[in-house]
């Protein structure tokens, strides 16, 4: 077998020295084979080098960092998601800032402008999970508020301290007899100041604990034990006290099977739109409930919606530009503003009228929630309100960067980074004008503004963060490098293969030994002509000779062993030989058993310097006289 290679290499390097292209293709089986042997471990190399490609190529094409990110956004028992969204670690806080009117006697007694002086913050921390979970096969989930307010004092104004603020239960029941008999109220009224003197004035010393968590009032104890069940109001009057403990309200959201409506609202308490509302858009509830809002429903509209209760609506959001928040972008959202334009403008608002005459720009009637009291919601010190509004008191100063509501929503994921909604509770007051005790009757129509909160988180926990910040910042960048430097090494790995097993044909190792196996072909043909010359030009006097003639007394094997050089000797000048005569030489048997026809052109035309060039570094092989 070895000779056959022998010959094999020796004809390819022939062919190249004479210029001859090979014929034979070299085969593909040898990037995986050695010597006629399969060679695995090149196998396996070259199997992992085409699965590496391959795989780069799909990664590049397919979203797969989406497709991890969407798995554990998805609300299922497990993912990352549920266990933000069950219980999350976020630090929520309720701010509560309280008008205190300084000038009640001088507002009723003689008409001056009220003078409010905002007393705050009473700070709440907000302890929140979720109960009562139960999945849907619908792609729905189920569940309810258990939420727990706690005082904290370190950030928080005297909570001990007395305020004058307006006695709402009171101004509720009086601003109905206008359409009633005066007398009745006039004798309910009576009744109250002689049982609870400072609970039948227009103004009430209260505390902040008492008024956002609840203090005795007659009226609105009456009205809890002869209220229709369903619509009965708490027994305390405390504006934040149905906050506390497990809500009433049942909520159902969509999980994620389908990222259009993910984090969106079902239904609420089993409906589908609110009861509070005749009609649409009013009673909408195509809204987030504030944990997650539908990624895929972001990109494509610059408008979101969330749904608090207190709102007693759901609430647009309009993007308004990107931020960057702790290294991670975020897109921020505040109200549109026409959110609380007057229906004239905004006809979509008219359905918050009820059928009354409809509120100035600003205001938002949220009685049905508020068990009909006289209760509208606005911005914090009427910000972006009706002017008139803002000149009916004395200590309003609306402040936008203080007084909007926003949110910093992570685009990609749908989750929020930090939020804040802020909102103002004020008292729908009608002037009763029969009713005479305490000054009551002097008490105008106007919106009174009782108090203002701010509800929400200024961060995500560490570990939140964490995943945000590799999901939506690190992994973009990350993902495509990972997926090209898959088909870079692939690509290299085979390369490098192809390289290793083609190197003895294009600039492998032997490449050198192969040309010099084929030019020791040509040095033995080119000996065969230069010892022979005596037989092959028996009557021409020019001949090849060995420069160093070999010594007689040196023993032969010394002679051998040296090297001897080839010298042209010209036995006469003028005489040369024809190309003719050069070619039937060059048919005779023992040339053409060595030289194929095209080397023997060669010979013919390159006047036989090549065989002086090539035997100055050869040995002479004598050939015999029978030759």
């Amino acid at each position: 077998m070895g000779h056959k290679q022998y010959l094999a290499v020796g004809q390819s390097a022939r062919n190249r020295l004479f210029g001859i292209p090979n014929k034979k293709p070299v085969p593909l089986n040898m990037l995986i084979s050695q010597q006629g042997k399969l060679n695995h471990g090149r196998l396996a190399v070259i199997t992992f080098s085409i699965c590496t490609v391959v795989l780069g190529v799909i990664l590049s094409f397919v979203p797969w960092l989406d497709y991890i990110i969407f798995r554990e956004l998805k609300l299922w028992n497990g993912s990352l998601s549920y266990s933000y969204w069950q219980r999350p670690g976020v630090m929520r806080l309720t701010k509560v800032y309280i008008f205190n009117v300084t000038n009640p006697q001088g507002f009723l007694e003689n008409g001056e402008k009220p003078k409010l002086n905002e007393v705050g913050p009473f700070v709440y921390r907000e302890d929140m999970e979720k109960v009562n979970i139960k999945f849907h096969d619908n792609d729905t989930v189920t569940y309810q508020h258990n939420k727990i307010l706690k005082f904290v004092p370190e950030l928080s104004v005297d909570k001990t301290q007395k305020l004058v603020v307006p006695n709402i239960p009171l101004l509720t029941v009086t601003s109905f007899s206008p359409n009633l008999a005066g007398w009745l109220f006039n004798l309910l009224v009576s009744g109250l100041a002689i049982t609870y003197r400072e609970r039948a004035k227009p103004f009430v010393h209260v505390t902040a604990e008492e008024l956002v968590f609840g203090y005795n009032d007659p009226l609105v104890t009456l009205a809890h034990y002869f209220y229709p069940k369903g619509k009965r109001p708490n027994s305390q009057m405390g504006l934040l006290l149905a906050r506390n403990g497990t809500l009433d309200e049942v909520s159902t959201i969509y999980t994620g099977q389908d990222m259009e409506k993910f984090g969106y609202l079902d239904k609420l308490n089993g409906l589908d739109h609110l009861p509070y509302w005749p009609e649409s858009p009013c009673n909408n509830i195509r809204a987030s409930e504030g944990s997650f809002f539908p990624p895929k429903l972001i990109a494509k509209n610059e408008i979101i919606y969330v749904y608090d209760k207190d709102l007693c609506r759901i609430m647009p959001l309009k993007f308004r530009k990107h931020i960057y928040k702790e290294g991670i972008q975020a897109g921020l959202y505040t109200p549109p503003s026409n959110y609380l334009e007057n229906a004239e403008v905004n006809p979509d608002n008219k359905c918050y009228c009820q059928g009354e005459k409809c509120p100035p720009r600003g205001l938002q009637n949220i009685s049905p929630c508020q068990y009909n009291a006289p209760v509208y919601l606005s911005n914090p010190h009427f910000y972006d309100a009706e002017p008139s509004l803002l000149e009916s008191f004395e200590g309003l100063k609306p402040d936008q960067k203080k007084h909007e509501s926003y949110v910093l929503l992570q685009q990609k994921i749908g989750v929020p980074i930090e939020a804040q909604v802020r909102v103002q509770l004020n008292l729908k007051v009608d002037q009763a004008p029969n009713i005479r005790v305490n000054n009551i009757h002097k008490f105008p129509d106007i919106i009174f503004p009782v108090m203002w909160a701010q509800e929400g988180i200024d961060g995500i926990p560490t570990s939140i963060w964490k995943w945000i910040f590799l999901g939506t910042t690190f992994g973009p960048i990350v993902a495509p490098i990972i997926s090209y430097s898959l088909i870079i090494i692939g690509l290299g790995i085979l390369i490098n293969v192809f390289i290793k097993a083609y190197k003895s044909f294009v600039i492998g190792q032997n490449s050198l030994e192969i040309v010099e196996i084929g030019r020791e072909t040509i040095r033995r043909g080119s000996t065969l002509i230069i010892n022979g010359s005596h037989k092959l030009l028996p009557n021409k006097e020019a001949s090849y000779q060995p420069l160093n003639q070999s010594n007689p007394n040196i023993p032969h094997t010394s002679r051998e062993d040296k090297l001897h050089e080839l010298n042209y000797i010209s036995r006469t000048d003028n005489i040369s030989t024809s190309i003719d005569e050069l070619k039937s030489i060059l048919n005779r048997d023992f040339v053409k058993a060595n030289f194929s026809e095209t080397e023997r052109e060669s010979l013919i035309h390159s006047d036989n310097t090549f065989i002086m060039s090539e035997h100055r570094r050869s040995r002479i092989y004598k050939v015999t006289d029978s030759y």
